[in-house]
């Protein structure tokens, strides 16, 4: 927005030495800007709930209906008929995997067109301080699955089998299994007085923040968590630690989202570094495995396998025949889709024979032998998911294979070290990998911005250079990833491929997203610090009009977007306004005090 005019914007902007950045990952501080203590805004019955769930639903097997939603809790929760469909058939194994007992999963499915949150810009505003892979999934909604199947012989099936799914759009994985697991054997023993007892629970809970210690009372046990920020240095938890106070806290998690990684990758994890290029560039992928447990572990497993990178592909964790997506991504008659599958009936080894990778899960119980060297299988070769675990690609990667953390996992397994430790390898290993890939990209983007000096009051932001794919290749001679890691190979190959993906398009949206509003936020700042009062004496009384109408306008655009800016900018910015609006005759002054028209 001009005050006077655009002239100017295309001005020769100067070199990088005072350049503006905004932070680059390596140059984020560890713990970043404090978290403000804001209170909560007054909320009705039901929208902490809200915050948290969308609902709870119990899924039940009917002999002439087949899979039914029975129940759904809080009522009033609305879910389409297709949605209720795609829930039906994903809260139930596929009848080959014969999951006796209790078993849990995750499956994540499309979101109804159309939907709108009442609490759309007050969830807005809790999770700007959250890491960009935990934000609310926009377009789809996660199902959190707790499956039973046990044997009783009053039914005529033969069998008693039962779903309770929460629905939720937080991919907080590890906390709604775990929740899932107080909530469920209670609900199975007392039915639905139980659900609602916990619903009402959560309706207590606080919202949740990011940063934030919470402690959550759930059917007489107490969860204690923290939700991470976008401030934590990578590769860190900041474990919740237990106070002699916490005499009530039954249950502290050290984690909300994050998997086993290598209990997922394990029968495979002589090629972890070939699955994280394919993930990286976004390939289509299929997981086959003997049970949507271990289905949806290891899809989970591979999309967070780049972080702190967003996979912004669609993934479904655990897919069926059923699904509204099967026709679109199963047809021959185009490439397959960017996407990552998993799946466990048999049907899927034939029908998506097609697709260029396949990674065969075997039974992750089995980790106590050491697993053996594969070489990644022709495509050919897979003839039915009772196949040999493995991967089935004819995939060539860009990066020279890395033994050196091949080894160090094989000897945690011979020497047994706990699954915790190997884990924690793997995932700073995959930490590690991703970091140096992308912060020559975030220094190369940083050094698109503006120098500061170049920002007038009075002008329009000045806006931020294009990225040129041959400019930033330019720069990995001298500051490419070789600076942080020892690995060899084809890393112009690896970026060019990468910017070509769905998935640096998602990161590079989100990077240009910020630092144009940081260019916002100091204009506004710069606004701030003008005379306003000198500069409405040399300007006639429309013009000053006119000039409170921008600010205002800069104003409400600057909370709406929850600029970066400075604290105490945007009251300085309102008294301003209020200033000039003294100056002006009475009858304008009631005419701008009035509240603007939806």
């Amino acid at each position: 927005m001009a005050f006077q005019g655009s002239e100017g914007l295309e001005e020769e902007i100067e070199e990088p030495e005072d350049t503006l950045r905004v932070s680059p990952a390596e140059e984020m501080p560890a713990d970043g800007p404090p978290i403000a203590e804001e209170p909560e805004p007054l909320l009705l019955p039901w929208d902490r709930f809200s915050t948290w769930l969308h609902c709870m639903c119990v899924v039940g097997f009917d002999l002439e209906l087949g899979q039914a939603v029975e129940v759904i809790y809080p009522h009033h929760s609305k879910l389409t008929e297709k949605e209720k469909t795609s829930i039906c058939y994903l809260s139930f194994p596929d009848s080959n995997s014969g999951c006796l007992g209790d078993t849990q999963f995750c499956f994540r499915f499309r979101q109804a067109t159309g939907r709108k949150s009442s609490l759309g810009c007050f969830l807005e505003h809790f999770e700007r301080d959250a890491p960009v892979c935990l934000k609310r999934d926009q377009g789809y909604y996660y199902g959190y699955v707790y499956f039973r199947q046990v044997r009783d012989k009053s039914l005529k099936r033969g069998y008693f089998q039962k779903s309770l799914v929460l629905i939720s759009k937080l991919p907080y994985v590890t906390f709604f299994h775990s929740l899932l697991k107080l909530i469920a054997p209670e609900y199975f023993e007392k039915q639905e007085p139980c659900l609602e007892a916990a619903c009402n629970d959560i309706d207590r809970w606080p919202t949740p923040c990011p940063g934030k210690i919470l402690t959550l009372p759930i059917m007489g046990v107490v969860m204690k968590l923290r939700i991470p920020t976008c401030y934590d240095k990578p590769g860190t938890s900041q474990l919740v630690q237990s106070a002699l106070s916490d005499s009530l806290v039954s249950i502290v998690l050290p984690t909300v989202h994050e998997v086993d990684l290598f209990r997922c990758f394990y029968p495979v994890f002589f090629h972890i570094q070939m699955l994280w290029e394919l993930v990286l560039l976004g390939e289509a992928l299929i997981v086959m495995a003997p049970s949507p447990a271990e289905s949806s572990d290891t899809v989970l497993a591979l999309v967070s396998c780049i972080s702190p990178l967003r996979y912004c592909s669609d993934f479904r964790p655990y897919f069926t025949i059923h699904d509204s997506e099967f026709k679109e991504y199963t047809t021959r008659t185009q490439a397959p889709p960017s996407v990552i599958l998993g799946v466990t009936n048999p049907f899927f080894a034939k029908t998506l024979q097609h697709w260029p990778h396949i990674i065969r899960i075997g039974d992750m119980k089995q980790t106590g032998e050491m697993a053996k060297q594969m070489k990644v299988k022709k495509l050919k070769n897979l003839k039915t998911l009772d196949s040999k675990p493995g991967v089935y690609s004819a995939y060539k990667p860009f990066l020279n294979k890395d033994e050196d953390i091949i080894k160090q996992l094989q000897k945690g397994i011979q020497q047994k070290r706990p699954s915790a430790a190997q884990n924690a390898i793997l995932r700073r290993y995959f930490l590690e990998l991703t970091q140096s890939f992308i912060i020559p990209l975030e220094r190369y983007v940083a050094s698109l911005m503006p120098l500061q000096k170049s920002i007038c009051p009075w002008k329009s932001p000045p806006q931020l250079r294009p990225f040129i794919q041959e400019d930033f290749m330019k720069t990995l001679e001298k500051a490419g990833p070789q600076l942080t890691s020892r690995l060899k190979g084809d890393w112009i190959g690896l970026y060019r491929q990468f910017l070509r993906s769905p998935n640096f398009d998602g990161w590079f949206r989100n990077r240009r997203k910020e630092m144009t509003q940081k260019l916002e936020a100091l204009h506004l700042e710069a606004l701030c610090e003008e005379d306003l009062q000198l500069r409405i004496q040399k300007h006639s009384e429309v013009e000053n009009v006119d000039l409170v109408l921008k600010l205002k306008e800069k104003l409400t655009q600057a909370e709406r977007d929850q600029l970066p800016v400075k604290t105490g900018t945007m009251a300085k910015l309102q008294t301003h306004i209020e200033a000039i609006i003294l100056s002006l005759p009475e009858d304008l002054q009631g005419i701008l005090h009035k509240p603007p028209s939806p």
